[in-house]
């Protein structure tokens, strides 16, 4: 909470009147430190999550699901029921939640390594089933937690812990665009890719995210997000940097916008 007015200590700056509340943190974010590097942009997205699930009122049914990987701890962080699911197994989890409760509203939070690699086939079917669930698809381009490896999103010629010279095409393929590969599933209702690379995105990333919420709730269908991430710490740069190299590097391989719209 960041304060005006006698929030200064006597002698610094102290000004006469009443204290004026001007930051807030949203009842659905715990007041907790993060365990995130300095940069990381997770710590954004836990945020917008939490505004947009009070902002809908849905606090008391809403259950999250985290996997395995950076984005394992979401339950420290959201002050709402949250799961955990074996690494790349969410959508299912998430299924199993949905279709014995369908009162509910359930999302998964994942990244690239456990959304787009070992979790492939549970997001594929989980879509192509047109499942009532809603994923947010947290994409930094890189492994996170295990070190710094090459994932599914990493870029042609990003140098990775797995790929020193850069990954190439011929052996590695090119970056999946998970939003473009789901996207002709007809049960597959809602699908965007946002940034965090400024506050005019960060904002259109929010109400990206209330938009998939929205879908669920009103029982329209599978619904997805994908949020391109900085991480300072594997990509060797400084988190000013990061936020420039997913300007010049990420968002020409995978361009931002709403892919698919009810």
């Amino acid at each position: 909470m960041i304060e005006e007015g006698n929030g200064c200590p006597p002698g610094e700056g102290a000004q006469d009147g009443p204290v004026r509340k001007v930051f807030v943190r949203t009842p659905s974010l715990k007041d907790v430190p993060t365990h995130f590097c300095s940069g990381c942009g997770h710590g954004i997205v836990h945020r917008m999550i939490a505004e947009v699930v009070d902002e809908l009122g849905i606090r008391e049914r809403v259950v999250g699901v985290s996997p395995v990987g950076c984005a394992v701890l979401g339950y420290d962080y959201w002050d709402f029921d949250v799961s955990e699911a074996a690494h790349g197994r969410t959508p299912a989890v998430a299924t199993g939640m949905k279709r014995a409760r369908p009162d509910l509203i359930v999302f998964t939070y994942q990244g690239d390594g456990d959304l787009a690699a070992i979790g492939t086939a549970e997001l594929i079917h989980t879509a192509n089933r047109g499942e009532n669930i809603t994923i947010i698809f947290v994409n930094n381009a890189v492994y996170g937690m295990t070190g710094g490896q090459m994932a599914p999103t990493t870029l042609d010629g990003q140098v990775t812990k797995t790929t020193p010279e850069g990954r190439m095409p011929q052996e590695c393929g090119t970056p999946l665009k998970v939003p473009e590969m789901i996207a002709p599933f007809p049960g597959v209702k809602y699908l965007a890719r946002t940034a965090l690379n400024n506050p005019k995105n960060i904002m259109i990333a929010k109400r990206s995210i209330e938009k998939a919420f929205r879908c669920q709730i009103d029982d329209v269908g599978f619904s997805l997000v994908e949020v391109l991430s900085p991480c300072p710490t594997y990509w060797r740069v400084p988190p000013l940097e990061a936020l420039k190299w997913i300007e010049e590097k990420m968002i020409p391989c995978f361009p931002l916008g709403e892919i698919k719209s009810p």
